[in-house]
């Protein structure tokens, strides 16, 4: 997911650009060119804004692993399944997608969670859900 932000991000930045090149070598502003151009380029700047700061942690895989006691939410209305873990001693909340559904799961079942997230914990990279009292693995993302 982050590497298509990423791209995505890029390429309506060159697209944007482009179309502002041509605009002006052909003299043709018109309305829709411009909102056009200026829809790229403003798009292209939020996801960008987004991935940029973590591009280093991804590149060189520098990984903070968060372990603690997290309650899971499934939320599997659409299309893919998406679970919220949420950390029961930081109050942190990651959100990781295609997750199959476990035995049990919501606010009144505590699990043990291992989160492999970036350096600066905006993007989720894996799990590990571990039975809190025995501590027996019961899924992962690998």
């Amino acid at each position: 997911m982050y590497y298509a932000m990423l791209i995505i991000g890029a390429v309506l930045l060159l697209i944007g650009v482009f179309w502002f090149i041509y605009m002006f070598r052909e003299k043709e502003f018109t309305l829709s060119n411009t909102c056009k151009a200026l829809f790229s380029l403003i798009f292209s700047g939020l996801l960008l804004i987004i991935t940029l700061p973590s591009l280093k942690y991804m590149l060189f895989q520098e990984y903070d692993v968060v372990k603690g006691s997290c309650t899971i939410e499934i939320d599997s209305s659409g299309r893919t399944s998406e679970a919220s873990f949420k950390m029961d001693d930081s109050s942190d909340a990651f959100y990781f997608r295609d997750i199959p559904d476990l035995d049990s799961y919501g606010r009144a079942v505590p699990y043990y969670c291992e989160l492999t997230v970036t350096k600066d914990h905006e993007f989720e990279i894996s799990y590990k859900v571990y039975d809190s009292n025995t501590r027996e693995l019961i899924q992962t993302s690998e």
